[in-house]
């Protein structure tokens, strides 16, 4: 097979994966409590990774290692991707996904004003308000049935949008493994562990009841175990070792298109002319700061999951 075409699969491979996690999450969490999920989805993930690179001869990561990891997995994964499993108790996957897709936009912001880096350009200052102006057409209270959002769900989605981005530049400067195995391994592990602590704090643990978890929620959880975490992870990094980093990064664009079409096609989420309008604003605003180079280029361990749905690295999934 060709160069072109094993990167042609793995691009696909990847906006059906990471674009499908949205909807195996909103299936998941029907009758498994949205932070102990996403825990026993990177728990499992990073057990299994983790396990894998040690016996490939990778050594024990250090104890300051796991701390930095356990700042980018709490940022990433319990902020960003616990956060979209949060909020997709109200809002519709595709309406997530398309929220989440403002990550870059997070990340330009913090960039200027975090890391004090250069101030972004008038295109891309142009993106960014095109961005947020289609996150605002989303919002309608009270009508999440009729392809809206209410005005909370929103806002945590955008605060998950953040944290991921933060999490996300603060990866670049961590002391984290040479390996990109082990460093994501290590995130999740650290992450799911938080998110398991997160979710005893709030009480799910009293509505954790195994005989009334559905086959529906349990197939979701495993396909985001190993096809959300393991496979997409593995398609991403081979991505981009294979081809550009804008190339690897056009799923950021397309995963949201193929979550609005799951969410349609398989949950019966509607989508009438504002929520598409929406979309088509909010996606313009990613596209024109992409293409304008405004997001800086994301390093190997910060690849995401989630993305925030996923899975979610300086730009999203499930």
């Amino acid at each position: 097979m060709s160069s072109r075409a094993r990167i042609g699969i793995a691009l696909l491979a990847l906006y059906i994966v990471w674009g499908s996690t949205y909807l195996a999450i909103r299936f998941a969490i029907e009758t498994i409590p949205p932070f102990l999920m996403a825990a026993t989805r990177f728990l499992a993930a990073g057990s299994l990774l983790l396990a894998w690179t040690l016996f490939r001869g990778a050594p024990w990561p250090k104890t300051s290692e796991w701390r930095e990891a356990s700042v980018v997995g709490g940022l990433m994964l319990l902020g960003g991707n616990g956060g979209v499993c949060w909020a997709e108790q109200t809002v519709p996957s595709g309406v997530a996904a398309l929220v989440i897709s403002t990550v870059p936009i997070w990340v330009v912001i913090l960039d200027w004003l975090w890391l004090r880096n250069q101030r972004p350009a008038a295109s891309t200052l142009l993106g960014l308000a095109l961005g947020f102006a289609g996150v605002a057409l989303l919002v309608r209270p009270g009508a999440e049935h009729s392809g809206g959002a209410p005005a909370l769900g929103v806002l945590v989605l955008m605060l998950a949008s953040g944290l991921w981005a933060a999490g996300a530049l603060y990866s670049r400067r961590a002391r984290l493994p040479a390996s990109p195995w082990v460093a994501i391994a290590m995130e999740m592990i650290a992450g799911g562990v938080l998110l398991a602590l997160m979710g005893t704090a709030v009480g799910e643990g009293r509505q954790v009841h195994l005989a009334q978890v559905s086959v529906r929620s349990m197939l979701s959880l495993a396909y985001l175990v190993f096809f959300g975490s393991l496979i997409g992870f593995s398609a991403y990094l081979w991505l981009l070792k294979a081809t550009t980093p804008a190339r690897a990064s056009t799923y950021a664009f397309v995963n949201p298109v193929v979550a609005v079409f799951l969410g349609w096609a398989l949950a019966g989420e509607a989508f009438p002319p504002r929520t598409l309008l929406a979309a088509g604003v909010a996606l313009s605003g990613v596209v024109l700061i992409v293409r304008a180079g405004g997001v800086p280029r994301p390093t190997a361990p910060s690849v995401p999951s989630v993305p925030a749905g996923s899975n979610g690295p300086g730009l999203p999934s499930g």
